[in-house]
């Protein structure tokens, strides 16, 4: 992989000290499940659940290294399955790097980032030490659309490959990168998945209908791919937008708003909702861009 900037996790000084709690699972010897003001809390800590068993206390002013906060019930017990399944070391790296990215985006991820996240990038790790890649057939499109989280991406990606001494390749970048971008849009990982996909048929069917491959690293591609997000989200949350222009471009750019017609439909398909005319007419803007760019 190339052309990523050295990164180095900040210090992960995150210690807190508990009052006296009983545990109520002991994983290892530093990761134990307790009872903390009646809601079930996952600690990890130095030495912390040695020789412990269900029951047991942990003293008053204990220090720990973390607290997990997750508070629904699904996403808890998700959870400890992660950690019945990966290296505590591993478990330890990758919330090091959870709170490296939420420290770059000053702002708190959604909690099932420690569930998808870790989790993906245990297998991943598996499977390319096993020479097992999986294509990404979004990568350009994740890069245009989430320029900041494909930079933390790539960070983390450093990261994982000086730690674990595995080559990484840049489609995986793009997968943890949905995976961040889901964290921070209410943490559904299939939503961004099925934005991601659909904004990619769109462009797959732009190309087929003006007979060209679109140039991915242009200008008028990346804005493009701007609107699609933009009015996808606009669409769902039935936001209007105003185009005073209609009528000159359905009469100048008649090809183009005839495309844009065939892409409301893939929108209306997938969304389940109606798309207006102001918005097909803003389609059609863009894609005469395009158009005109084949010409040139």
């Amino acid at each position: 992989m190339t052309g990523v900037q050295t990164c180095a996790l900040p210090i992960w000084d995150m210690r807190v000290i508990i009052d006296s709690v009983f545990i109520v699972k002991a994983y290892s010897h530093n990761l134990v499940s307790v009872k903390m003001n009646g809601t079930e809390r996952i600690l990890l800590g130095k030495g912390i659940g040695f020789g412990k068993k269900v029951g047991d206390k942990i003293e008053k002013d204990t220090e720990v290294e973390k607290i997990f906060v997750i508070d629904d019930v699904d996403n808890l017990r998700n959870f400890k399955q992660v950690i019945e399944n990966v290296d505590e070391g591993f478990l330890m790296l990758c919330e090091k790097m959870i709170s490296y990215i939420e420290n770059e985006l000053k702002e708190k991820l959604d909690e099932r980032i420690h569930i998808a996240l870790v989790d993906h990038l245990n297998f991943a790790v598996k499977r390319l030490s096993n020479n097992e890649e999986i294509e990404n057939p979004f990568l350009m499109e994740i890069k245009a659309l989430y320029p900041m989280e494909y930079s933390l991406a790539q960070n983390v990606v450093e990261i994982l490959q000086k730690e674990k001494k595995v080559s990484i390749p840049e489609g995986e970048i793009g997968f943890i990168t949905l995976h961040i971008h889901s964290a921070r849009n209410s943490g559904k990982l299939s939503n961004t998945i099925k934005s991601t996909y659909l904004i990619n048929s769109i462009i797959g069917y732009v190309e087929q209908q003006i007979a060209v491959e679109i140039d991915k690293t242009s200008l008028d591609y990346a804005r493009f791919l701007s609107h699609l997000k933009f009015a996808i989200k606009r669409i769902l949350l039935d936001i209007a937008v105003k185009n005073d222009f209609i009528r000159e471009i359905k009469s100048r750019y008649k090809l183009s708003y005839k495309i844009a017609k065939g892409v409301s439909k893939i929108l209306i398909k997938s969304l389940e909702k109606s798309v207006a005319e102001d918005e097909i007419a803003y389609l059609a803007m863009h894609i005469e861009r395009f158009r005109i760019a084949t010409k040139e």
